[in-house]
């Protein structure tokens, strides 16, 4: 029996399939973004370099998946790198919204799969 979520006929998978599968999984590093302050106005020149950083980052392929939160909690965004978590520490070291202090992170290592991608 097939199960349907939001519409959506979800494939049957096999224990062979979760097996082979799971042996492509890779080490990548998940960074959430943390908003450590109120930001003013007077912040829009440093917001601005952190997006285009982080432009520059996702080009180079270091931080393929990026996605700003834009709710009412103190996340701030989420990342996946490429790069080993202290190397993904080092990088959000010098990203100019840590530096002026706006935001904090947390690294955190995880496992996924080679060529998953974003709807387009």
């Amino acid at each position: 029996m097939s199960e349907t979520v939001v519409g959506v006929p979800l494939p049957p998978i096999s224990d062979d399939f979760m097996r082979e599968n799971l042996l492509k999984a890779k080490q990548f590093t998940i960074v959430l973004l943390k908003k450590a302050r109120a930001v003013g106005e007077g912040d829009a020149p440093i917001i601005w370099e952190h997006g285009r950083r982080n432009f520059s980052l996702r080009e180079a392929g270091l931080m393929p998946i990026v996605c700003p939160v834009r709710d009412d909690s103190d996340l701030a965004g989420l990342c996946l790198f490429t790069a080993g978590a202290d190397e993904a520490a080092r990088i959000m070291d010098g990203d100019p919204g840590v530096r002026a202090g706006l935001f904090s992170y947390e690294v955190h290592e995880t496992k996924s799969f080679p060529g998953s991608a974003l709807p387009a």
